[in-house]
């Protein structure tokens, strides 16, 4: 179906090359070059390409409110950000998810109750999936260039990818390793 469809816009005039790599990298996420080939939804419900994010070296992780490691984890995402988003261009794209112990239940209304009451001032995207037959795109791509010890699928809430200013995602860290401690890896990318 996507490839139809690509097929189809690919011979409308005008279209962006943007959104040309979109569809093909949510028809085939393992061909994809880079995180610039995605697009998501953000917690607002509007589309966009993550060609936004390019230079610029990016966190993407699974978020959710219910989850013991939340607190903390909120904490120093919103601590990295306050310390490096000016002065070194980092981004972080948290993307909600209720596959873990159902910790992220609520709607894009009800998350955006909760992250406001954290002050997070990083972007937020809309809830997805990032394991199984309805994983996102993105996730997919993640998985595929970062596979995991024990296997590419992602085990709980908190799963960290850091990404170049190409890009391209160089490292993988587990929910036990708290955003601060990704510091040394955000170092050599700057």
């Amino acid at each position: 179906m996507l490839s139809h469809l690509y097929r189809h816009i690919h011979k409308v005039s005008g279209v962006s090359c943007g959104f040309r790599r979109s569809l093909m990298a949510a028809a085939n996420p393992e061909s994809a070059s880079s995180i610039y080939d995605f697009s998501a939804k953000t917690i607002s419900g509007e589309e966009i390409s993550l060609d936004k994010y390019k230079d610029h070296v990016t966190i993407i992780v699974n978020v959710a409110s219910q989850c013991g490691l939340t607190e903390n984890h909120y904490k120093e995402l919103n601590e990295l950000y306050d310390q490096y988003a000016e002065e070194k261009g980092l981004r972080i794209l948290a993307f909600p998810c209720n596959q873990f112990a159902r910790q992220e239940p609520g709607d894009s209304a009800e998350i955006c109750t909760f992250v406001s009451k954290k002050n997070v001032k990083f972007d937020m995207f809309d809830k997805i999936d990032v394991n199984g037959s309805k994983t996102h795109p993105l996730w997919k791509y993640l998985k595929h260039v970062q596979g995991g010890t024990l296997g590419n699928f992602i085990k709980w809430n908190f799963t960290k990818f850091v990404i170049d200013k190409n890009g391209h995602p160089v490292e993988r860290f587990g929910p036990n390793t708290t955003p601060k401690a990704l510091v040394p890896a955000l170092e050599k990318l700057w």
